[in-house]
């Protein structure tokens, strides 16, 4: 079955004629006139191919017919009015589910923690936090906010800056007591270094260059004995002595801290990638975003520079973050 706003509004009339008892009543209440209201229960009845009312010159009643077809009529038009107070309401205050989407390491290390405190501030927000190394797309996946890490392409998103995302490159003090401290890229060729699966070629171990000059250089290293698509389980092979990682500086800082890594040619190391959160673009958006995003704004956002009110609207290119 078809609908279209002249049915519901039909269906309105019909409810109002049975409420108030006469047509001239819903005409008044309609503001249309008496032959009007009629039209619209002769197309209701033309549709539905049986009578809804039975009139006389002094009276009307309701068939069998038309007092079911009432009812339902006042489920409908009860659930329509509850799904506009509904929506109303989600646009007053921050409430209701969102999808958020977010590499593993910078989701599971700083992400996860930041979401429950604003789940403390917002009572009615419920979130799904979704790590994956992959692009998502977002509209076939339902996902209202994006972390995305590296060059964004043009798109009907939104995006705004968050902090660069730094790498650290170290290894335990037992492998570099057995293997030796490397001093310059060159030197990884002698190395064991732990590979992260979803690195493309060309951001395989791609280092600072040394000359002074800025850039950027592929660091010659052999292939690794050990792979993951996972950085926290290059991270334990790290704490276990096997080998150099090169991963998110979030995810090493505290081992680093601690001792239990030891940081590696800290000249070298990779240019930090940008990072933004994407959303699609509303001209209202929901409370639970907007919420949602100025606080991963303060949270997370560039520094020192100010964040304009809307950025260039970009999307993710193909190249996951490790």
């Amino acid at each position: 079955m078809v609908w279209n706003m002249d049915k519901l509004r039909s269906m309105e009339i019909f409810v109002e004629v049975i409420d108030s008892g006469s047509f001239t009543a819903a005409a008044e209440r309609f503001g249309l006139s008496p032959v009007m209201i009629g039209k619209h229960i002769r197309e209701l009845e033309e549709r539905l191919g049986a009578r809804l009312l039975t009139r006389t010159t002094r009276r009307q009643s309701l068939t069998e017919i038309g007092r079911q077809y009432g009812e339902r009529c006042r489920q409908i038009l009860a659930d329509i009015a509850a799904a506009e107070t509904g929506a109303e309401a989600m646009r007053a205050a921050p409430r209701g589910l969102l999808k958020v989407s977010a590499p593993v390491t910078f989701g599971s290390q700083l992400l996860a923690p930041a979401v429950a405190d604003y789940l403390a501030q917002h009572a009615e927000v419920s979130i799904e936090l979704v790590l994956n190394d992959r692009v998502v797309d977002m509209v076939e996946e339902g996902i209202d906010a994006a972390v995305r890490i590296g060059d964004l392409d043009d798109s009907s998103l939104v995006a705004r800056p968050l902090m660069p995302y730094r790498m650290q490159i170290c290894a335990s003090p037992d492998y570099l007591a057995r293997a030796g401290v490397p001093q310059s890229p060159s030197d990884l060729m002698r190395h064991q270094c732990l590979d992260y699966l979803h690195w493309s070629r060309h951001l395989r171990w791609k280092l600072r260059r040394g000359d002074g000059e800025g850039g950027a250089a592929q660091a010659d290293v052999p292939a690794s004995r050990f792979r993951s698509n996972n950085g926290q389980a290059l991270r334990m092979a790290a704490l276990r002595g096997y080998g150099i990682v090169m991963q998110a500086e979030m995810l090493l800082d505290e081992d680093i801290a601690t001792g239990r890594l030891q940081p590696l040619l800290q000249d070298y190391l990779p240019q930090p990638r940008a990072m933004h959160l994407l959303y699609p673009r509303d001209r209202r958006p929901t409370p639970k975003l907007t919420s949602f995003v100025d606080f991963m704004l303060a949270r997370f956002g560039a520094r020192p520079a100010v964040q304009p009110a809307v950025q260039p609207a970009v999307q993710p290119a193909a190249q996951p973050a490790a």
